[in-house]
């Protein structure tokens, strides 16, 4: 049974400390073959007052957002057309990744390269991961099925699509598409 103890100083609040918990248990599973529940996480908390580095009293430094509620957040603004905000979720110098496509940096440029190749697109979640990349990017996976109409009006669905994404300081700095749209085309 894997104990794991932290020291953190004081000022994080519960959900932080529960997602902090959840990487913990997390990154034990990841080598040691230990079911969740198996695995203890105790946090230690010291009160800011009480503690020095280099002789200066430090205060914590504020969590960073749940990479995860990020990425579903813009997805869901891309869904209702949101874009003012999901474009706001951007990084400067975003780029973004689709099959037969050029880089491109801005939701426009997505929009009308998509235009001439469907009315619209749905996505139906599988499943969310999400990691720490071994830069200061987090890691983003979400994978399911995506659904919808051709220009010609006709419908199309269960096509398997992954979408990779990397946050930094809270903010999408790329985004990688892979999905069987073409070939569900040329098939079609």
């Amino acid at each position: 049974m894997p104990i794991v103890e932290l020291h953190l100083l004081e000022g994080y609040d519960k959900i932080q400390k529960q997602r902090l918990s959840v990487a913990l248990t997390s990154a034990v599973r990841f080598v040691v073959p230990a079911a969740p529940d198996l695995v203890t996480v105790l946090i230690h908390e010291t009160p800011a007052q009480d503690y020095y580095r280099g002789g200066v009293p430090r205060k914590p430094a504020p969590a960073r957002a749940d990479p995860e509620q990020t990425v579903r957040s813009f997805l869901d603004e891309m869904a209702v057309r949101a874009l003012e905000k999901a474009q706001a979720r951007l990084a400067p110098g975003f780029v973004m990744n689709f099959p037969g496509a050029k880089p491109m940096h801005a939701l426009q440029e997505l929009i009308e390269w998509a235009a001439p190749r469907y009315r619209f697109v749905t996505k139906t979640y599988e499943g969310f991961d999400a990691l720490q990349g071994a830069g200061d990017a987090a890691i983003v996976y979400c994978r399911g099925t995506l659904s919808g109409e051709w220009p010609d009006g006709t419908p199309f669905g269960d096509i398997r699509f992954i979408d990779r994404f990397e946050i930094v300081d809270d903010l999408i700095t790329r985004q990688d598409v892979w999905n069987d749209i073409a070939e569900t085309k040329a098939q079609a």
